[in-house]
């Protein structure tokens, strides 16, 4: 049987909320991209993650349907797990790149860059109460990030997520990638307040460098 960790990550200040996330510590438990898929699907997490190399922090990101070069939300919440175990890690290596780890209380963070993240359309709305009445998923294609400004001043973003895959994720409760994506389109820091009670905060790096941070817990049994 392999071992699953249960995270949640980017929780509220309450520490309520957050997106799922499975985390397969030992990943020669699964060695084969067919079996990842497969586990992945049957979780029906947004996102799984595979640790493949502790040491070198290798890693590896599934959806329920396909594979990921990059995702903010399994490397916050693998990040996370392993400074809880004692070895928190400095970097973490997806297919994408090289990703720099950080904490700062009770937040993680983790490194990255606009362009990795996978397609994806960022679409504003006039107010929250638009993004909130928006059926999960809306009509269209493509994965969709549905934000507006909350209070503009202050960057907070209230966002929705929508993959728009069709494989039974009909919305992201908390989109590390996204929030990055629109961090860069927006060329500010942001604190977004997604789904139903999330929050991810981001930063800008003078280099291009894009941070995501947050809170993790582990899901309750």
């Amino acid at each position: 049987m392999t071992d699953i960790d249960v995270l949640r990550v980017f929780c509220g200040p309450d520490g309520n909320a957050g997106n799922p996330l499975g985390v397969v510590r030992d990943g020669r438990a699964v060695p084969d991209a067919a079996g990842r898929a497969a586990l992945a699907a049957a979780l029906g997490f947004s996102e799984t993650v595979f640790l493949d190399d502790a040491d070198r922090g290798t890693v590896d990101i599934h959806t329920p349907s396909c594979p990921l070069p990059f995702a903010g939300h399994p490397l916050v919440g693998l990040a996370w797990l392993l400074r809880s175990l004692g070895r928190p890690p400095r970097t973490l290596r997806p297919p994408a790149g090289a990703v720099g780890v950080d904490f700062d209380g009770d937040l993680t963070w983790v490194r990255g860059r606009a362009a990795w993240v996978p397609a994806r359309t960022t679409r504003r709305y006039a107010s929250p109460a638009e993004v909130d009445a928006l059926p999960a998923p809306p009509p269209g294609e493509g994965w969709l990030y549905a934000w507006a400004w909350q209070d503009e001043a202050a960057g907070v973003v209230r966002a929705r997520g929508f993959p728009r895959r069709a494989d039974g994720v009909a919305e992201d409760e908390a989109t590390g990638a996204a929030a990055m994506l629109l961090t860069h389109e927006l060329g500010r820091p942001l604190d977004i307040r997604q789904g139903a009670g999330s929050q991810i905060l981001t930063r800008r790096h003078p280099d291009g460098i894009l941070a995501v941070g947050g809170r993790v817990r582990r899901q309750a049994p």
